[in-house]
């Protein structure tokens, strides 16, 4: 029974990830789970009290993967630059990925304070380790500069979310310029 109920569970999120990947956070309601699951409404109640319980879910099972990657990026390049062109090249390779889609969606939305402070408390320990980065290149304000570099990555994210006129390539080239450019100060 235990096996059968972690089934359905997973089949929901697996849901969720669709509905968020394809129409955003206003796709993600309990008809749309129960429809895209065969559950009856009623059985996704059991599962999940509210669509805010199912996001935090989601951030608690897919963030930490996504993060993993990007880190796993970083910790295999070769030298302070390198890992910072690593941070940025993974997270925007990461944007087709369909659980990549869901988080940058919830990211979106407005979420109740411990969703929040889960994708903060994963989206910390990549910016902690482009902080020590740019600490060992000697920068003075290296929090400040791994914060601002992650709001080019978020930037670039958006224009490739949104199918902007650039090709996808183009606008990580752009951005992996400026981080570089931006961190040799």
């Amino acid at each position: 029974m235990a096996e059968h109920r972690s089934m359905q569970r997973a089949a929901l999120l697996d849901a969720a990830r669709s509905l968020l990947s394809e129409g955003g956070t206003d796709a993600l309601t309990f008809p749309a789970l129960a429809e895209r699951t065969g559950l009856a409404r009623s059985s996704v109640y059991e599962y999940f009290r509210s669509r805010a319980a199912v996001v935090e879910e989601l951030c608690a099972v897919d963030f930490p993967v996504w993060a993993a990657e990007v880190e796993a990026a970083m910790a295999a390049a070769d030298g302070p630059e390198a890992t910072i062109e690593a941070y940025v090249r993974q997270q925007l390779a990461l944007v087709g990925d369909r659980r990549h889609r869901a988080v940058v969606a919830i990211s979106a939305t407005e979420l109740d304070a411990g969703a929040r402070e889960k994708i903060r408390a994963a989206h910390g320990g990549l910016v902690t380790m482009l902080a020590d980065t740019l600490g060992a290149m000697g920068h003075q304000e290296p929090r400040l500069t791994a914060m601002l570099l992650q709001g080019v990555v978020d930037a670039a994210v958006r224009r490739i979310e949104l199918g902007a006129a650039e090709d996808p390539a183009a606008i990580t080239e752009a951005a992996v310029g400026m981080a570089l450019r931006g961190v040799r100060g």
